[in-house]
């Protein structure tokens, strides 16, 4: 089989984030691979494994730093890994930046099945997979949670709101990852160092014949905050009685949800 697996650099959410001027400071930032996507990536080395075949990742980022998590899913056991480096070419982009050059660079490459994660932990919006999809032409289940491949026939169970729906489709294919797919392993020594001698081919948009104005954002972030802090708590005290009467009033004049 011929695997592609989508993935994304993010911020390490549970690190601190600053935001200084609209926009998140990287000084100091720790980054990772979106863990949705490394649930994409499990699988697909599964399925490598089960039916045969290579797995490739392939990242767009704008830095050339974003090798260090296409490394580490090397490490986990993919065979290849690309990085589409923009650094040079854009200086912002969106989810239809990112779609677009996918599958540009994906067009060609007869992919038996594209996986990514569900969304990305910075940016929730789950846009890059479907698009990418529908630029291919080709069918897309998301929320997937179970995976059986046979022949050409796939038949996937998707997460639906706390239920759970059965597709039957077929390859070629693009699914989104959930958690509860599988259990994403951590890269073994012998793995890390195996990651330091496997491909990794680095392009611009010009190797894909893509300008800026191909590519260029649908969609502008005006700015990026942190939420307000939550006030501490308030403990009533008194009869149960009187405790209602304040709750009732605090709701009504304070908070002002009754």
């Amino acid at each position: 089989m011929n695997i592609f697996v989508i993935l994304k650099r993010t911020f390490d959410t549970e690190e601190k984030i600053v935001v200084s001027n609209g926009q998140i400071s990287e000084d100091g930032a720790e980054f990772i691979i979106n863990p949705y996507d490394e649930y994409a990536v499990e699988e697909a080395i599964q399925l490598r494994d089960a039916h045969g075949g290579e797995v490739t990742v392939v990242t767009v980022a704008t830095t050339d730093e974003a090798d260090k998590e296409l490394r580490t899913a090397l490490a986990m056991g993919a065979d290849k890994a690309v990085l589409i480096n923009t650094e040079d070419d854009l200086e912002e982009g969106d989810q239809f930046t990112t779609a677009k050059i996918l599958a540009e660079y994906l067009k060609d490459k007869d992919a038996d099945i594209i996986l990514g994660g569900n969304v990305a932990i910075d940016g929730g919006s789950g846009q890059v997979g479907p698009r990418v999809a529908e630029i291919l032409d080709i069918p897309y289940v998301t929320t997937i949670t179970k995976l059986d491949i046979d022949g050409s026939t796939v038949t996937v169970v998707r997460d639906v709101e706390g239920d759970s729906e059965v597709i039957e489709t077929t390859l070629p294919l693009l699914v989104t990852c959930q958690q509860g797919l599988n259990e994403p392993r951590y890269p073994s020594l012998p793995g890390i160092m195996k990651a330091k001698k496997k491909p990794l081919d680095e392009l611009e948009l010009d190797d894909l014949d893509l300008d800026e104005d191909d590519v260029e954002a649908k969609t502008k972030t005006i700015e990026i905050y942190l939420p307000p802090k939550k006030e501490a708590g308030r403990v009533l005290e008194g009869d149960l009685e009187d405790q209602v009467k304040e709750l009732v009033s605090l709701l009504h004049n304070e908070a002002k949800v009754v």
